[in-house]
């Protein structure tokens, strides 16, 4: 997943140079260690555990700043889709049905026109239903690893969990089964 942040308030750095002088660099300094952004209508939380900053200089001797982080698994939020990964997706599972609460995932494609259809449904759904997590998985090339662990053959697909196993799937864009059984295992 590519994380492109811009932030507002920068600060001035002075850099020796080779002549004894010094210049200005300005660099993006982050302050907070929670990081609220949007991709879409979908909001997405990510916690960041620690943060480093690299600078150096490419080959034609621009300065580049390079920005590494680990990240912390934070829980989904009650009422909104998470956006999963490969890697967020089974450490959230897991943590959601610890505590009890069925997992409803997503996996769709940017290209899917019946995955555009169910996409705002789906939103509602996580809306209305406070007590299920919602989750959604692009199951692009980079989450291909993961698509294919789940077995997923068509977009859209729907997978219930209950006790980090797949207890239903749903198949197509055929809300009113993904409902009856939201209800079912709930």
């Amino acid at each position: 997943m590519a994380l492109q942040v811009s932030l507002s308030s920068s600060s001035m750095l002075s850099t020796p140079t080779s002549g004894g002088s010094s210049r200005s660099v300005t660099q993006s300094v982050v302050v907070a260690d929670h990081l609220n952004f949007s991709t879409g209508s979908q909001r997405i939380s990510k916690v960041f555990k620690s943060l480093s900053l690299r600078n150096s200089e490419n080959r034609r001797g621009a300065r580049v700043f390079t920005v590494k982080s680990s990240l912390d698994i934070a829980s989904p939020v009650v009422g909104q889709v998470t956006e999963v990964d490969k890697d967020t997706f089974w450490p959230l599972v897991k943590g959601a049905t610890a505590e009890d609460k069925i997992v409803v995932l997503d996996m769709y494609t940017q290209w899917c026109g019946p995955c555009k259809v169910m996409a705002p449904k789906f939103a509602k759904l996580a809306e209305k239903y406070l007590d299920v997590v919602f989750m959604k998985l692009d199951c692009n090339n980079e989450n291909r690893p993961l698509a294919k662990e789940l077995g997923i053959k068509v977009v859209p697909t729907f997978k219930i969990f209950k006790n980090n196993e797949v207890v239903k799937e749903v198949t197509g864009a055929k809300f009113d089964d993904l409902v009856k059984y939201i209800e079912d295992f709930k």
